[in-house]
């Protein structure tokens, strides 16, 4: 990539998002110039027995920052907010070691962890009350009234995620083999896709069980559900109940009072109006006093906004010990 048109030396911040395809990093000048320089990684930062290896994470940031700092001509990097995938539940390592880490290499003096929901919602409001759902393979639902957060769901495809993309395709799959066994409720349209995908129904828990990706599998499962919506009432039943688990998860975070936002993001809309006409009734039986906004931003953006803020000391989203959490770094 060729430096970034007008960049200047000087003080600037690094923005990550870490999920499950890798990292992606934007570094970017104080100031409210915006991002400048712009670098990705398609290897995961590894998760092992202590949680989010914060060790892996510097081992792959650094040279992608150094390197962005050296084309863009932003003279130090000061400020960094990483956000991560399964950093509220996950992160203790990195709380503990990263900001000491990112001091040490790169010389930032003020360092914020968060929770990629966390991302997600300042990259689609910014600093405003309201509630954002996250759904793709998994799905979690996160709001503030600007003073606390609240969080639903988000607890996995075994335990919860419900209404995302694993549990759209696992309903589905259940419904096929509900039509193979000869059972109420099942589908034969599903389970023609089922065996056209994975091979003969009754294979089906041989193929799934072993993998260690099932919550992707699963999901890889929904855009069929979605097809087979319109001519089918079981498939259409099942949209139909996601729409109202992520109405649910919304409910439970948004705040009571007032108008707030309330945003959809995430690969789980990529299934059309089967998914998205559902979801808009039920937002609006569960939640009539909020309002409806297309998501600004991803959660790159939402880190990129944090980070900007984060610099000019204009943060106003609320600090959290396990979503958003800020580190001035000593000797950094």
């Amino acid at each position: 990539m060729p430096t970034a048109p007008g960049a200047v030396a000087g003080s600037g911040f690094l923005a990550v998002d870490s999920g499950g395809s890798g990292l992606r990093v934007v570094v970017g000048a104080a100031g409210g110039r915006g991002p400048l320089g712009r670098r990705a990684s398609r290897e995961p930062v590894r998760t092992g027995a202590h949680g989010i290896d914060p060790g892996h994470l510097l081992e792959q940031l650094v040279p992608m920052a150094r390197s962005l700092t050296e084309e863009t001509g932003v003279a130090e990097i000061s400020t960094v907010v990483v956000g991560a995938a399964g950093m509220a539940t996950l992160g203790d390592a990195l709380r503990a070691e990263l900001p000491a880490g990112l001091g040490r290499q790169l010389g930032a003096r003020k360092v914020a962890l968060a929770a990629d929901a966390v991302t997600a919602y300042a990259g689609a409001l910014g600093p405003r009350a309201g509630a954002v759902v996250a759904a793709g393979t998994g799905l979690i639902a996160i709001g503030t009234d600007l003073a606390h957060w609240r969080r639903a769901d988000g607890w996995g495809h075994l335990l919860g995620d419900c209404g995302s993309g694993a549990w759209i395709g696992r309903a589905g799959l259940e419904a096929a083999l509900r039509a193979h066994d000869g059972r109420q409720d099942g589908s034969a349209l599903l389970l023609a896709r089922a065996e056209e995908r994975f091979g003969p129904a009754a294979g089906l828990p041989g193929a799934l069980y072993p993998r260690t990706d099932r919550p992707a599998v699963l999901a890889s499962f929904a855009p069929e559900v979605a097809a087979c919506a319109d001519g089918d009432p079981v498939a259409r039943g099942i949209l139909r109940a996601a729409a109202g688990h992520m109405a649910d998860s919304a409910a439970a975070v948004c705040p009571p009072l007032g108008t707030p936002g309330i945003a959809v993001t995430g690969g789980l809309l990529k299934l059309g109006d089967p998914l998205v006409v559902p979801l808009g009734e039920e937002l609006e039986k569960r939640l009539p006093h909020a309002r409806r906004v297309a998501a600004e931003g991803d959660p790159l953006d939402g880190s990129v906004r944090i980070a900007t803020d984060l610099a000019a000391d204009s943060l106003t989203l609320p600090g959290d010990e396990r979503l958003l959490c800020v580190t001035t770094v000593r000797g950094g």
